[in-house]
């Protein structure tokens, strides 16, 4: 399988996905999925189909709903054929031997579609920290425990504690899988 047919497929499987859920698809967002500056078999003009798709489209939107439709078509094929799910594997093993575009949506966290459940995600991991300190203060207190050689880590800890309760941590998250991928593709290809 070359590239051009592993997009094809993985395409072929979104778009029937985006059928199945009643999404609109347009002509350039399925374009879209193709495009990738290292491989002009796949993708014929890369900037003029970027240039056109930054004009009509908000690549944030995008991306969550191409995420989910991709998520959602690769727990179909889990379910229902498991023939459709090898070859979606190894459409994906072939993509990641490069750069394209499909595997960044692919990668991208869809937003939920309850916006209140994004928001108590990372609050409840915060009330859940804050818990955790109060359970830590009483004990300490209690069977008085000294934390006096654990003083020079607080600073850390409370950049850890700021970071977790702004929201912060899935976005750093995603900057390190993203940078440990790129130097294991870098590590991986030959010299």
């Amino acid at each position: 399988m070359n590239t051009k047919a592993a997009k094809d497929y993985l395409v072929q499987q979104t778009v029937e996905q985006a059928a199945l859920e009643h999404v609109p698809l347009t002509d350039l967002e399925t374009r879209m999925m193709y495009f990738t500056e290292s491989d002009p078999a796949s993708c014929d003009d890369p900037i003029a189909l970027n240039d056109e798709f930054e004009q009509e489209y908000d690549t944030p939107d995008y991306e969550a709903k191409m995420s989910r439709l991709l998520r959602n078509a690769h727990k179909r094929l889990k379910q229902e054929d498991p023939e459709k799910l090898r070859q979606w594997n190894e459409a994906m093993r072939v993509l990641n031997k490069g750069d394209h575009y499909i595997l960044v949506l692919w990668d991208a966290e869809p937003s939920s579609d309850h916006p209140v459940r994004d928001f108590l995600k990372p609050f409840g991991i915060g009330v859940l920290i804050a818990v955790g300190l109060a359970i830590a203060i009483f004990v300490s207190a209690t069977y008085n425990i000294d934390f006096d050689r654990y003083r020079k880590y607080f600073p850390i800890l409370l950049v850890l504690f700021v970071l977790l309760v702004s929201g912060a941590f899935p976005a750093i998250y995603r900057l390190l899988l993203m940078w440990f991928r790129r130097e294991t593709k870098e590590s991986k290809a030959p010299n």
